[in-house]
């Protein structure tokens, strides 16, 4: 997270313990723990919501959902030793 107040509130731990999450916040000016997943909103960005239009909130929430299932299971990655995130993955354990 940005370590917003938010996020570092006594409350927000609460909600976190009671949803049995772990609360994942490197120190301040590490970017370790948002860096990935920034990395994959501007790939998605740029591989599918700039490409088209979207009616509703549920049609863009679809298409969401489409490129993380692409993303995941067909999209072949150079740096992955040209397997998916779940190939990757799979081989690895």
């Amino acid at each position: 997270s940005d370590r917003g107040f938010q996020y570092t509130h006594l409350e927000f731990k609460r909600k976190i313990d009671k949803a049995n999450m772990t609360h994942s916040m490197s120190r301040v000016g590490r970017c370790i723990d948002n860096g990935p997943i920034e990395s994959f909103w501007g790939t998605l960005k740029c591989e599918k919501y700039y490409l088209e239009k979207y009616e509703t909130f549920d049609d863009l929430e679809e298409a969401i959902d489409e490129y993380i299932q692409f993303y995941n299971h067909d999209r072949y990655q150079k740096r992955l030793n040209g397997l998916s995130p779940l190939e990757y993955r799979a081989k690895a354990a």
